[in-house]
């Protein structure tokens, strides 16, 4: 895997800056680049060409998102981005739902296109990692990519299969940007096989 797409899914809005989801996209861009992968990056809330997302797409390897979680899930801009790109891919991206009354073998969600490429989701939450992994608190011990199972989904629908997620906790009520961000970078130098810089602190 040598093309990334990075997709910056942060948002103002309400409380929130942005600025979380921002350096989070920053530190992949800048780590990825210095590593020797090939980058593109689109801010999705600053605007973007659809037919342009859509030949990223065919372009990547691989495709991170990364967003806030924002009331169980993307926020509304990253579901249009979604709606709006994978739509225009009828074609390119995906054929049609898979299934064909000449060979009824073929299966809903089949239809995908572009088989082999990845994706991987890199989020943050308020929600401490206990209230996904403890059967007794919110998420009654799901985990987070049940929280995302739809999410999951449309990308699957086009043939990409996912990379392990990478989930920041408790980013409000208990931050640790620092040390977030470098098991982020970890995450990722593991997740596509490469070593990761030691932080400058480290002697």
């Amino acid at each position: 895997m040598k093309n990334i797409l990075l997709l910056n899914g942060s948002k103002a809005f309400a409380h929130s800056l942005g600025r979380l989801n921002d350096t989070f996209h920053d530190a992949a861009v800048e780590l990825l680049s210095n590593t020797g992968f090939n980058i593109r990056q689109t801010k999705i809330d600053a605007g973007y060409d659809v037919q342009e997302e859509v030949e990223n797409f065919l372009w990547a390897d691989l495709v991170i998102y990364q967003m806030p979680g924002w009331w169980m899930g993307a926020p509304w801009t990253v579901k249009k981005y979604v709606d709006e790109v994978f739509t225009a891919g009828h074609g390119s991206l995906y054929a049609s739902d898979g299934r064909s009354r000449s060979h009824p073998d073929q299966k809903y969600g089949s239809g995908g296109m572009i088989q082999g490429k990845k994706y991987m989701l890199s989020l943050t939450w308020n929600a401490p990692e206990e209230a996904f992994v403890d059967p007794a608190q919110f998420f009654e011990g799901k985990g987070v990519d049940a929280v995302y199972f739809p999410f999951h989904k449309a990308n699957q629908f086009l043939g990409m299969t996912p990379l392990p997620t990478y989930l920041a906790t408790d980013v409000i009520k208990a931050p640790a940007v620092n040390t977030t961000l470098q098991h982020y970078r970890e995450h990722l130098a593991q997740t596509l096989g490469f070593e990761c810089p030691k932080p400058a602190t480290d002697k």
